[in-house]
């Protein structure tokens, strides 16, 4: 029974990894004190899986930088390290400060790391690394894992997350090389799912149409055209899954589809799957981020792995659950 820890493990993406793994046969010893409007929810309330059911399942409810002080000896097989002030895109533009407390977060994993040295490391960044000057309305391009070299290029990322989840990665790199640790790097792209907190794009999209159902204007965020790389959770997990043991220099690895989707497009898709066409509007008074992001796929494909998961069969899996509850 492989050993792992899971950092953030009760957050959106952690649910899905811990699910995974303890489906799998992993001894899973989860840390995340669950803290308002972080989207994380306690073990005994996850609403689409109880790990309660397995005696292979442990968890703290702490401030992973606590438990690393007290856990330095132990050994892993792998450690996922998913623990981040992170929020929407609000959190991301309107608290830039409590989101750059990540670089404590990530400052404290790797000191733990060097120490307990797990036999892999499993580091989640971000999309939000990538140059924003590549993500412009008169200039955008599918993002590719070598864009960062961390020798010639880095580019400015998008807002302090994006600048913590940058240095993370060189954090990883420097593992590698001065400490021989194995790790890889994740960079997600816009990853969703039915249990996703609402204040993320997804969710909000997903049930203001269905609580709008037969009108004739449905709002969304910024202008609308912005454009995102949607790529729901389940393939996200399958594909940690699958390349995990692939990858151990620290190298990144996106989790996207190389799909472009506008927001006005989205609430389109959700409003024929409920039954109408209402004109989708954007409005002013929410922030936007970036024109357009979405993220090259060729490494994925050369690992093995490609989405299976389309959009618009996501938003129809979103609707029926949410109004099934």
């Amino acid at each position: 029974m492989k050993r792992t820890l899971v950092t953030g493990g009760a957050g959106f993406v952690g649910r899905h990894v811990v699910t995974r793994l303890l489906r799998q046969g992993h001894e899973v010893h989860c840390v995340d004190p669950v803290v308002p409007l972080s989207g994380g929810i306690a073990p005994a309330e996850w609403p689409l899986f109880s790990p309660l059911d397995y005696d292979a399942f442990h968890y703290y409810p702490q401030d992973c930088r606590d438990w690393f002080r007290e856990h330095a000896e132990e050994h892993f097989d792998y450690a996922f390290h998913l623990a981040a002030v992170v929020g929407g895109r609000e959190m991301i533009e309107n608290n830039p400060l409590a989101v750059a407390d990540d670089l404590s977060i990530d400052a404290q994993y790797w000191q733990w790391a060097v120490q307990a040295r797990p036999a892999k490391n499993l580091v989640f960044s971000s999309s939000a690394a990538y140059p924003i000057d590549l993500q412009r309305p008169d200039h955008y391009e599918l993002l590719r894992e070598g864009v960062i070299t961390f020798m010639d290029r880095i580019g400015m990322p998008d807002m302090t997350y994006g600048w913590a989840k940058l240095t993370c990665e060189y954090l990883a790199r420097l593992a590698y090389e001065k400490h021989g640790l194995k790790s890889v790097c994740y960079r997600p792209f816009s990853g969703y799912g039915e249990d996703q907190d609402d204040s993320y794009p997804f969710p909000g999209i997903c049930k203001r149409v269905l609580a709008h159902r037969g009108e004739s204007t449905i709002t969304v965020w910024g202008s609308g055209r912005q454009m995102r790389d949607f790529i729901h959770i389940e393939d996200c997990v399958t594909a940690i899954l699958h390349t995990m043991d692939q990858v151990e220099d620290a190298s990144a690895i996106n989790l996207s589809t190389g799909i472009y989707t506008s927001f006005i497009e989205f609430a389109q898709m959700a409003a024929d799957s409920c039954g109408f066409q209402p004109e989708i509007r954007g409005t002013s008074d929410k922030p936007e981020g970036v024109f357009a992001r979405a993220g090259d796929t060729t490494v994925q494909r050369q690992l093995g792995f490609e989405h299976t998961i389309s959009f618009r069969d996501g938003i129809e899996r979103a609707l029926n659950y949410y109004l099934a509850r």
